[in-house]
């Protein structure tokens, strides 16, 4: 790094999210500084087709003009109120109305946080409320999934179900319990079918109530799909049984749309691609392309009609944040939500997304890929050394993370999680950048083979 450049400033002064602090000092940041469609372009102008739409979030690509007019024109009317003590703005009217309108079952009331971790964190703090409102005290367990993401505050990270998120955290907190992910693929046992696999599950959370107390537990949250934990695609009955336990026990179902929402899998929400029906579904991300930070809860009566009595109660529900309904994010987001509707992106998911599994899957025959899996827009590659024992290397993420930076050298950016390499392109993709993504991965992989043969690992 070069004195008082950029990369030496940033290392000097700036601690990064999921980086390794020593590391980042020595080697500096990668800087992205502009963005064209589906593309970013570094400093050095090197072009790169980011496969991950930023963080699972950019669906309109980088560079739409506009949500930046949308942005423009609300910050010369109102640049900021916020929805404290019955306060409003129009753009979050509009907004919270759209959201319960389009919603994939009746849902009542919309309120608005600035992050997906903070929507889920407030979710939790609502959930206590309700239960002390209906003279439920002892009802304040959540039960969340193995290798699930639903944030980083505390409390979420809490009910993330990935132990890098609770290491050196002093987490989980208590009354929150995990059972099983539905990853049929390293999970399933010798001879089992997928419908063997999901019945088990159900049976096992079936079990974990029971076991606690149908009465102590008041909430489960599930990603349709689990993004970061690694595109865990469920098996097709799968979210059938997992509902009926829930509704025998009248446990509340919060639906995490974070990546999900707007389009991911296919349908605008993926509640309608695996027909869930929840009580909460909480969004954000692609709500405003990540042009704006903006979450959103939307509940429906059965969640918000004792929280309302319990504010009558005492006078007050006393929770919210000073950008909760920002009317310029909401301005941003109605427009993202226009755009998606105009241009038929749920349609070209469709198209794209089934062009894309399928060329993926062409590469199920390489000697270092275990499995393929994905949905609409997100997949995942499974990484293997060994296909029968389906394992990488002696250290998980090994493998992975010479992929990425081979994927990087090429033009590329994906996620590595341990050695599943996972992607979820920009809603806008074409058939010749899916092209461009799935060559270069094939091409990553033959370069990988020889690289880790070199290493001794294969």
């Amino acid at each position: 790094m070069l004195p008082n450049s950029q990369q030496a400033r940033d290392a000097a002064y700036q601690l990064h999210a999921y980086t390794n602090a020593r590391s980042h000092q020595q080697t500096g940041p990668h800087i992205i500084d502009r963005g064209e469609g589906p593309y970013v372009f570094d400093t050095a102008g090197k072009r790169y087709l980011d496969a991950m739409a930023g963080l699972w979030s950019a669906g309109l690509g980088f560079s739409e003009k506009r949500l930046i007019e949308a942005a423009h024109r609300q910050m010369q009317v109102l640049p900021f109120y916020h929805t404290f003590a019955s306060r409003s703005n129009g753009p979050s009217i509009e907004l919270a109305e759209k959201l319960v309108k389009m919603s994939p079952v009746p849902m009542s009331k919309v309120f608005f946080t600035n992050s997906g971790s903070e929507a889920n964190d407030t979710v939790l703090k609502l959930i206590t409320y309700r239960s002390n409102a209906l003279g439920q005290p002892q009802r304040k367990k959540v039960i969340s999934r193995l290798r699930s993401y639903h944030g980083v505050t505390i409390a979420t990270a809490s009910l993330t179900g990935l132990s890098d998120i609770h290491r050196s955290f002093d987490l989980p907190l208590p009354n929150i319990l995990h059972t099983g992910s539905p990853h049929f693929y390293k999970e399933g046992r010798a001879g089992e079918s997928e419908e063997a696999f999901a019945t088990r599950r159900a049976e096992e959370l079936e079990s974990l109530i029971r076991h606690e107390g149908p009465d102590t537990i008041a909430a489960f949250f599930g990603e349709p799909v689990m993004g970061a934990g690694g595109v865990i695609v469920p098996p097709p009955s799968y979210w059938d049984k997992i509902q009926k336990v829930l509704k025998k026990h009248s446990i509340l179902l919060v639906a995490d749309e974070v990546i999900c929402g707007f389009g991911r899998t296919g349908k605008m929400f993926g509640c309608e691609t695996y027909d869930i029906a929840p009580d909460v579904i909480v969004v954000s991300k692609q709500l405003t392309s990540s042009y704006f930070p903006l979450s959103a809860i939307i509940m429906n009566d059965y969640m918000f009609e004792p929280i309302a009595d319990e504010s009558n109660k005492v006078g007050v529900l006393a929770h919210g944040f000073t950008g909760g309904g920002h009317p310029v994010g909401a301005a941003v987001a109605l427009e993202t939500l226009k755009l998606i509707d105009e241009r038929g992106l749920i349609a070209n998911v469709g198209r794209i997304g089934a062009y894309m599994q399928e060329r993926l899957r062409t590469l199920s025959n390489h000697p270092l890929v275990g499995e393929v899996r994905g949905v609409g827009l997100i997949a995942a590659i499974e990484l293997v050394l060994d296909k029968e024992k389906k394992v990488a290397a002696t250290t998980p993420g090994d493998v992975g993370r010479i992929a990425a930076r081979l994927l990087h050298e090429r033009g590329i950016i994906l996620r590595n999680v341990d050695d599943t390499l996972a992607m979820c392109p920009p809603l806008i993709v074409d058939k010749d950048q899916i092209d461009e993504l799935v060559d270069g991965i094939a091409g990553m992989l033959d370069e990988l083979r020889a690289t880790v043969v070199n290493l001794g690992r294969a």
